[in-house]
C-alpha cells in the first residue's frame, strides 16, 4: 500500500504532466501517465477508454505497456456494449470507481482479457471519467489478485478527474480548430484546411498527389433568375453528391463562391489504380445528374474541372493549386463540362500570364510596347484610306509579343486602361508624326477598344486628351469595338458613344457578324463603319454561307448608311468577292502584312498600294 504523502506527490506529478497538452501530444502524455500509474500501483497493465454514444461502444485510446502481438481484429480496441461480458456492459454507465476480482461468473471477461493480453487470472481497478454522465474510464489491470485501498481509489479518481478535464480541452480545441477550417455552408473542408490537409499529404512521401480544382459553370445565371438561397441550396448538394462520388480518403473543399477542390492520393482511388482523370470524369458525370428543385423547376449545372499531380518536396502547395485552377480555366473556355490535365502547354501559357501580370505595367511606362500598322485600301484604286493601330510588346526576353499574347491578360489584371491609354496617344502622335512629313495626308487612324476600356468611366476624358496631345483633327480617329462590348451594357456603351461622337470621333463595330450584334444596336447606337470580319473573307470566293453572310451584311450597311469595310483578304478572288457586293475597302495581306512606323511612313509616301 502507498501512504497519502506519496499518493499527493502522485496526483501532483500527472497533473504537472498533463497541464500543457494538446490534440498533438495528448496520446503521448496519455501513455506516459499510464506508464507512471502501472508502476507506482506495481500492476501489469494500464489504459484509458472513451465512450462512442453513438454506436454505443468503447474505444481504447491509450494502454501501457503496448501490445505488439496484438490479435487483428484487436479484441480490445471496440467492445460493443451490446456484444459485451458482464464486466464491459457493466463499465457503460459506471460513475463511481469499481474493482473487479477473479469471479467463476466473468469467464467471459476473462477470456476476452486472456486472448488480448495473456494474462489468464487477473483483478482490475476501475475509474470512470465522468462528465455529467460517464465518457469513459481509466482501468488498472493486476495478474492475479489485488486489493485496492480507499486512498489508492481516491488518487485514481483525482486523476481520472484530470483525464476528463483535458478530453474536454482537446474536444474544444478541435472544435474551433474544425470551425476554422471548415466551410459553413456545405460543411466541406474550407481554404485553410485544404492547404494544410495537402500540405500534410506532400510532407508525409506517401507518394504523388491528385489535385482536381472545378469551376461551376453559369452558376451566377441560377443566382440571378431565382436568388443566392437557390445557389447556396445547390451547392449544398452538389457537396453531398462530392461526397458520394469520391472515395473516403479524399479531401474535398470549397474554394471560394462556385469553385470546388479536391485532394488525393491516386494509389488510394477506390482501392485500384484508377486515374485521377478518369475520377475527374466521374465527377463530372456525377455533377451534371446533380438536380435541386426550384420553384417546380428542375435545375442542373455543368462544371469545368482541371487536374494536376504532384510529389512531395517538387511542387510547393500554392503552385499546385494554380496548376490545377489553370487547366481548369482551359476548360472553361473550351466551353464549360470537360476535364482538362494540366501540362507544359498550360505551364507555359501560365508562365505568360504571370510574366505579362508582373511586368506589363512597368513595359508601359519603359517604352517596352511598339505599334505596328495595318493599311486599309480602296479596292478600286489601292490608295491607303486608313491604318489599323496594332499593339506590339518587345518583351526582353521573349522577344515581339502580338498582342493575343497580352491583351486578354491586361483586361483580366485591370492594365487595360492603361495599355489603352498608351495605344491611343501613341497612334495619335505617329499620325501627327506622318501628316508633318506628307503635305495633304488624309487617312484615317483606327484603333481597337477593349469592352473594359470603353466601359472605363474616365475614357471619353482618355480619348480627348489622345487628340490633344497629337494635335490632329477628332475625325482622324476611328475607334473600332467589338459586338461583345456592346451586348455587355447597350444602354452604357450608346452613351459613351455618342460622347464620343459629340468629339468627332468616328466608330465602327469590329469583327461584325461574329458577335451577339441585332438590329436594334444598329438603330440605336452611334455608328459610322461596320468592319467584316477576316472568317467569312478568306473563303469567300466558294463558299457559300460565307458569300451569302457577307452579303447580309453588306445590305445592313447600305440600309443604315454605314460604310462597310472587311478585314482578312488574302487572295484576289476574295477581293473581288467583296467588291462585287458593294464593299470597297478592305485590308489584309494580300496588300500587306501589320509593319512598323518607319516602314508605313514609307508605304504612305508612296501614296498607295498597286
Amino acid at each position: 500500500m502507498r501512504d497519502i504523502r506519496s499518493l499527493d506527490a502522485l496526483v501532483t506529478d500527472v497533473a504537472s504532466d498533463l497541464i500543457g497538452v494538446d490534440a498533438s501530444t495528448v496520446s503521448t502524455a496519455y501513455t506516459r501517465v499510464l506508464r507512471t500509474l502501472v508502476e507506482f500501483f506495481d500492476v501489469h497493465a494500464g489504459y484509458l477508454r472513451h465512450t462512442d454514444y453513438r454506436n454505443r461502444s468503447t474505444v481504447m485510446i491509450a494502454e501501457w505497456p503496448p501490445r505488439p502481438d496484438a490479435p487483428a481484429p484487436d479484441p480490445l480496441g471496440v467492445v460493443y456494449f451490446a456484444e459485451a461480458d458482464p464486466v464491459f456492459a457493466a463499465c457503460e454507465h459506471l460513475v463511481h470507481p469499481k474493482v473487479f476480482r477473479p469471479t467463476v461468473g466473468d469467464e467471459d471477461y476473462r477470456q476476452r482479457i486472456e486472448a488480448a493480453s495473456g494474462y489468464p487470472v487477473t483483478s482490475m481497478a476501475v475509474v470512470p471519467l465522468v462528465q455529467e454522465k460517464s465518457i469513459g474510464w481509466v482501468g488498472l489491470i493486476k495478474s492475479g489478485d489485488r486489493a485496492w485501498s480507499e486512498g489508492e481509489t481516491n488518487a485514481l479518481v483525482a486523476i481520472a478527474s484530470m483525464f476528463t478535464q483535458v478530453h474536454a480541452r482537446i474536444l474544444a480545441e478541435e472544435s474551433l480548430r474544425l470551425a476554422a477550417e471548415s466551410d459553413a455552408l456545405t460543411g466541406l473542408a474550407n481554404r485553410r484546411g485544404f492547404t494544410d490537409d495537402l500540405l500534410r499529404r506532400l510532407s508525409s512521401g506517401a507518394g504523388p498527389v491528385a489535385v482536381l480544382f472545378l469551376d461551376l459553370d453559369r452558376l451566377k445565371a441560377l443566382n440571378d433568375f431565382y436568388g443566392h438561397s437557390a445557389g447556396d441550396e445547390y451547392l449544398r448538394a452538389l457537396a453531398d453528391t462530392l461526397r458520394a462520388v469520391l472515395a473516403p480518403e479524399a479531401t474535398i473543399a470549397r474554394w471560394g463562391g462556385d469553385e470546388f477542390v479536391v485532394v488525393m492520393q491516386p494509389s488510394m482511388l477506390d482501392g485500384k489504380s484508377t486515374s485521377p482523370y478518369n475520377v475527374a470524369l466521374r465527377v463530372l458525370d456525377a455533377v451534371a445528374t446533380t438536380r435541386v428543385t426550384m420553384a417546380g423547376d428542375d435545375i442542373t449545372r455543368t462544371v469545368s474541372i482541371g487536374v494536376t499531380t504532384a510529389m512531395p518536396g517538387v511542387e510547393r502547395v500554392d503552385d499546385i493549386i494554380a496548376n490545377a485552377d489553370q487547366a481548369a480555366l482551359v476548360a472553361k473556355h473550351r466551353g464549360g463540362n470537360s476535364v482538362v490535365m494540366f501540362d507544359s502547354v498550360i505551364r507555359a501559357h501560365t508562365a505568360l500570364r504571370n510574366d505579362v501580370e508582373l511586368h506589363l505595367h512597368a513595359a508601359i511606362s519603359n517604352g517596352d510596347l511598339v505599334l505596328h500598322f495595318q493599311p486599309e485600301v480602296d479596292l478600286r484604286t489601292g490608295d491607303i484610306t486608313a491604318v489599323e493601330a496594332l499593339v506590339r510588346w518587345q518583351h526582353p526576353t521573349r522577344g515581339l509579343l502580338p498582342p493575343s499574347d497580352f491583351i486578354d491578360i491586361a483586361e483580366s489584371s485591370e492594365l487595360a486602361t492603361g495599355l489603352g491609354r498608351w495605344v491611343l496617344v501613341d497612334a495619335m502622335r505617329a499620325h501627327s508624326d506622318w501628316a508633318s512629313r506628307i503635305p495633304g495626308l488624309d487617312i484615317a487612324m483606327r484603333v481597337n477598344v477593349s469592352p473594359a476600356q470603353l466601359l472605363a468611366p474616365e475614357f471619353v476624358t482618355i480619348v480627348a486628351q489622345a487628340l490633344d496631345y497629337g494635335s490632329v483633327p477628332p475625325t482622324t480617329l476611328c475607334l473600332e469595338i467589338t459586338e461583345n462590348a456592346v451586348v455587355q451594357d447597350t444602354g452604357q456603351t450608346a452613351k459613351i458613344l455618342t460622347m464620343l461622337r459629340e468629339l468627332g470621333v468616328g466608330i465602327a463595330i469590329d469583327d461584325f457578324g461574329t458577335g451577339f450584334s441585332s438590329l436594334a444596336h444598329l438603330k440605336v447606337l452611334p455608328l459610322d463603319a461596320l468592319k467584316i470580319d477576316g472568317e467569312f473573307v478568306k473563303n469567300l470566293d466558294s463558299n457559300a454561307n460565307d458569300q451569302a453572310i457577307v452579303g447580309a451584311i453588306a445590305t445592313l450597311a447600305a440600309a443604315f448608311g454605314l460604310e462597310l469595310l472587311a478585314e482578312g483578304v488574302e487572295t484576289e478572288a476574295a477581293k473581288s468577292a467583296l467588291m462585287a457586293v458593294g464593299c470597297d475597302r478592305a485590308q489584309g495581306y494580300l496588300f500587306s502584312r501589320p509593319v512598323p512606323e518607319a516602314e508605313m511612313l514609307e508605304m504612305l509616301a508612296r501614296g498607295g498600294i498597286h
